[in-house]
């Protein structure tokens, strides 16, 4: 039976979580545990400033031992950070980190909010961050997600000053206090008041700490045991922890869990402070509502008479819940209720429906075949009334599956929404306000089910997403892209040219329908020319590739700037590329950035041609390398310890390689015989625990947390005849102009007085440090450890990093 040709228009979308069916389906504990957070009208909301830095035992104990509705708001989206996992860094590690977010609100029970803050890297005071934030716009988003969410406590992280140990930390603990107060305030942010009221939070506690050396608790301080034990799950909220931070692959985050008694201490910081409990005169019944009373004990009688082995039973009684909550007024925690008594009921009835999309990608204006699938496995009499405004009118029969087919039209491009615009250093634009606080956008294309269940009529929404079967992970879902008609691919972020010598940009095209034809047309900044002018392409089927290429040619007269490439068919004019994200542990990410890249021009002399790499967490320095002519070969353990490293002019062991390349210990000796014998081997930044190797270099030297942050900061040259400022490119000043985010971290402390230290820098206020560059000669070699940034200047196209990096391996 088929619901007609059914339309579902679409705004500006990103593809939505999906690591698991759509439809939930309870156990009997599961619904037993939703019988008892149904009678809980209490919220929570946890605020810090990066993926990580929540507290995920106190989260899963919120969520699932208080049942209170619990949040996490992280300011950022980790774009800043190191990826111990790949080497995508900036918003595409960002929207890694989000995902991994997901992955753990999933397991711990809690919601996930974001502002529009960016992760530009680490920061040292909250006042360096507000100059780089736009305070007032993160404020407001903090506003957004409180009077959103209205919390009845709000729980920070961190404290205000320098043992946050991040400047990032500090200024989330700001704005939560201010925005605890603005949130409250109807003179504060009064644009929002057309969609949300005000809302005045009970109280603001700080979630105080002992890690790190560092232990701001006391005894003084409110205490709270988490460590409980949770029989409907089987599981403690130690255990539900570290399976919630172990999501954060990215990072290393893999956690043991912990069982038994775990105390948490919390100090007050605004509104009426609680004696013995963070939770103290907070309200969480139904009596907080009027005419409440009667539907908690409705809830508690259907508690106490739930059948595990037949949850169908519960169906008239949760559906007389449901009937008593829908005649109370209109108010926030009856829009809650009603959708948590609506997912149990479809969950004790053993309702199930889902709808699909024969593939997993859609160009704009592609009609889109659907099918839904229904099933019902209890006795409870149920009709399919409606899919959509379509009439079904169809009664459903215990284990018997349903399909049903339909149509929908793709209308805009999936794209997450803090990535579609250009955005500042510090913060993302985003133009619609009901977008803003939330993880990813709602899904592309949702389908509204209306059934009657056993007399009562309830409609539910379900997103439209691709179900394939995998050989190995079996069932895996898939959300629904829809993309441009065509796309055009640069492969790198910047393109360095030395000197007036031309270099070939490839552009790979894809079609996402049928019959593509039109015109690749470059803009180049001026100053360059490029040949040819445009490219005439045509692909015939949904899927083709094609690889264009386009000559580039500097003179003396080139301007740094963007090369961008536009896509010209008879629908109009497209400028997006794609990237595809592909990790098991996160849904796939399918995206469609602006198609352009940083061109420059840069004098720049190079010595040898051969680099060896040994691969450490992630970077992208090979491929800048390769750029600028250097053939660059991946090293393995039997290439280093069988092989002959004779033949590089340098090996360079990747960012963190001694961190997380544990068959480095052995390769150790192979690589110091190398240097002494007459080779170049630079060591890109560690940190100092765990290090594999004790001793990284020929001589001993300890990592510090060390690091300056100012990119822009002044460098003061210690070694100025030294050959690794002066050969083959004479290093000044101007050379380190221009880098982004940072000039380095891990810093060397103590050293061996045979390494040269040839740097110093410093933040603003502080002292001079040292230990960026390290230079030792050993043998007939060279050995270079640095703590420079490389791994973003490099593939940010900085002709400084490029000349000064290329310094490093030449001998």
């Amino acid at each position: 039976m088929n619901f007609r040709q059914l339309r579902f228009y679409i705004i500006f979308l990103v593809p939505f979580s999906v690591s698991a069916q759509t439809s939930p389906q309870f156990n009997s504990a599961e619904l037993k545990l939703g019988l008892k957070k149904l009678n809980v009208l209490g919220s929570a909301l946890y605020i810090a400033a990066h993926p990580d830095d929540e507290n995920t035992r106190l989260l899963a104990y919120f969520a699932k031992e208080k049942k209170f509705r619990t949040g996490y708001l992280s300011l950022t989206r980790g774009d800043g950070g190191q990826n111990l996992i790949g080497n995508e860094q900036s918003e595409l590690l960002g929207l890694i980190r989000t995902q991994e977010l997901l992955a753990a609100r999933r397991t711990d029970g809690a919601e996930q909010f974001f502002s529009r803050a960016i992760d530009f890297g680490f920061s040292k005071t909250s006042d360096e961050t507000f100059r780089i934030w736009n305070k007032e716009q993160i404020l407001a988003d903090a506003v957004w997600v409180i009077r959103n969410f209205r919390p009845d406590v709000i729980i920070t992280r961190f404290p205000e000053d320098a043992r946050a140990g991040h400047g990032h930390h500090a200024a989330s603990a700001i704005i939560a206090r201010e925005a605890f107060i603005a949130a409250a305030d109807p003179n504060r942010f009064p644009e929002q008041l057309k969609f949300v009221e005000v809302w005045a939070t009970k109280r603001l506690v700080w979630n105080t700490f002992n890690f790190g050396g560092l232990n701001t608790t006391s005894n003084d301080q409110i205490k709270l045991d988490v460590g409980g034990f949770n029989p409907l799950l089987g599981k403690g909220y130690g255990e539900i922890a570290a399976e919630s931070r172990t999501n954060h692959k990215s990072q290393g985050f893999g956690s043991a869990k912990q069982r038994g008694q775990s105390f948490e201490y919390f100090s007050h910081t605004q509104g009426i402070a609680g004696k013995a409990d963070i939770l103290e005169d907070i309200n969480s019944n139904w009596n907080r509502i009027p005419r409440g009373e009667e539907i908690s004990r409705m809830i508690t009688l259907a508690d106490k008479n739930f059948d595990i082995d037949n949850p169908s039973k519960s169906i008239p009684s949760l559906i007389n819940i449901l009937n008593a909550i829908e005649k109370l007024p209109n108010s926030y925690w009856k829009e809650q209720k009603t959708k948590e008594l609506k997912d149990l009921i479809a969950g004790a009835a053993g309702l199930w429906f889902e709808t699909y999309a024969n593939a997993p990608t859609y160009a704009l204006g592609d009609q889109i075949k659907l099918r839904s699938d229904i099933v019902v496995q209890s006795d409870v009499q149920i009709n399919l009334g409606a899919i959509n405004d379509q009439k079904q009118d169809i009664e459903l029969e215990n284990g018997l599956l349903k399909n049903i087919e339909g149509i929908a039209t793709a209308q805009a491009i999936t794209e997450p929404y803090w990535l579609l615009n250009r955005h500042e250093l510090g913060t993302f634009q985003v133009a619609d306000q009901h977008l803003i606080g939330k993880a990813e956008n709602p899904a592309p294309i949702t389908v509204k089910f209306t059934f009657n269940i056993a007399g009562k009529e309830i409609s539910y929404e379900r997103s439209l997403v691709f179900k394939s079967t995998d050989l190995v992970r079996g069932e895996v879902y898939q959300a629904l892209v829809i993309a441009p008609a065509i796309t055009a691919t640069i492969s790198e972020k910047a393109f360095i040219f030395i000197g007036n010598t031309p270099k070939k940009v490839q552009v790979q095209l894809k079609s996402f329908r049928n019959a593509n034809k039109g015109t690749v047309i470059p803009e180049i900044p001026q100053g360059w020319t490029v040949k040819p002018e445009k490219i005439i392409f045509e692909l015939l089927k949904k899927g083709d590739e094609k690889a264009i290429e386009f000559e580039i040619i500097p003179t003396n007269n080139s301007q740094a700037g963007n090369l961008a490439i536009n896509i010209q068919t008879d629908q109009g004019i497209s400028n997006r590329g794609n990237k595809v994200i592909n990790y098991e542990h996160i849904p796939l990410q399918n995206l469609f950035p602006i198609t352009e890249a940083k061109i420059e021009r840069i004098d720049l002399q190079t010595g040898g041609k051969k680099i060896g790499y040994l691969t450490g967490a992630g970077d992208l320095i090979p491929e800048s390398l390769q750029q600028i002519g250097f053939q660059v070969n991946t090293l393995n353990e039997a290439d280093v310890m069988s092989g002959n490293l004779s033949q590089y002019d340098a090996i360079i062991a990747g960012v963190r390689a001694y961190n997380v390349n544990e068959r480095l210990s052995l390769m150790q000796p192979k690589l110091m015989e190398y240097v002494k014998n007459g080779g170049t081997y630079l060591v890109q930044y560690n940190v100092s625990s765990p290090l594999l190797v004790e001793n990284v270099g020929p001589y001993p030297f300890k990592i510090s947390r060390d690091r300056v942050t100012e990119e822009n900061s002044v460098v003061t040259f210690l070694e100025k005849d030294h050959p690794v400022l002066n050969y083959p490119n004479k290093i000044t000043s101007t050379d380190f102009e221009g880098w982004v985010q940072e000039r380095g971290l891990y810093f060397i402390s103590s050293a061996d007085p045979k390494y040269k230290r040839i740097l110093s820098m410093n933040d603003q206020g502080e002292s001079a440090k040292d230990g960026s560059l390290l230079v030792a000669e050993y043998g007939k070699g060279r050995f270079v450890y640095t703590s420079l940034a490389f791994f973003r200047e490099l593939p940010a196209g900085i002709p400084g990093a490029y000349r000064l990096f290329v310094n490093l391996i030449t001998k």
